[in-house]
């Protein structure tokens, strides 16, 4: 049997990556802006990927930690894995690649990144790696288009193509991760507590509304 230590994570192409996104994202759609990628390999096969990128909203994003450069932050644009690995291993991935990404990308101060709680889930994976979350609301941009027949992120650019949209009810979460510790200490909103996940009604795992309570997780 296959064991944790022979789980390996290292770069891989932007078209592997992608044709596994697509693949094993709950949204099956790959995110234009990613530009690194990394991928977890197990028996030498892919089980795994972590895309990342430049935020679409940047200067905003920028914000939230104040003296940040414009390159010292990334976005974790998507994240996808099938079934393979054994239990609770994605946020071990995740810590692998954040590490790579310390040492091969060290301009890179900390990381954004956001936890669909209206069709996936509330960041479990991010919990379990130590981002801190910094925003619970209302989703106000992933909507059902009758036009297209699907999902999208609603965009006034994009209407005329879109048509109506109508908002998927649930919530928005968005985690940070601090590479450089000190950079903490810069952070422009609060650190929310993960209990308030409850206090929002926002839980979500696997697509299916339940609380942090419900699954023991504090």
């Amino acid at each position: 049997m296959s064991v944790v230590r022979d789980i390996q994570v290292r770069a891989i192409q932007s078209g592997l990556a992608n044709a596994f996104v697509k693949k094993h994202h709950y949204s099956g759609k790959v995110a234009p802006n990613s530009q690194l990628h990394f991928g977890a390999f197990l028996g030498g096969r892919l089980h795994g990927v972590m895309s990342f990128g430049a935020s679409l909203d940047k200067a905003k994003i920028q914000g939230l930690v104040k003296n940040t450069g414009w390159n010292e932050f990334i976005e974790l644009n998507r994240m996808a894995f099938d079934d393979t690995l054994p239990k609770n291993n994605e946020s071990r991935c995740l810590g692998v690649a954040i590490r790579l990404i310390k040492k091969y990308a060290p301009h890179v101060k900390w990381i954004v990144s956001f936890a669909d709680g209206t069709q996936c889930g509330d960041g479990t994976i991010y919990r379990a790696s130590n981002f801190v979350l910094t925003k619970i609301g209302k989703n106000t941009t992933i909507g059902y288009s009758e036009k297209l027949g699907e999902v999208v992120a609603k965009h006034g650019t994009r209407s005329a193509i879109q048509g109506r949209v109508r908002l998927l009810d649930g919530f928005q979460l968005r985690y940070i991760y601090f590479i450089d510790k000190k950079k903490q200490g810069d952070l422009t909103v609060p650190i929310l507590p993960y209990s308030a996940i409850d206090d929002f009604s926002a839980g979500m795992y696997k697509g299916k509304r339940i609380s942090l309570a419900e699954r023991k997780e504090s």
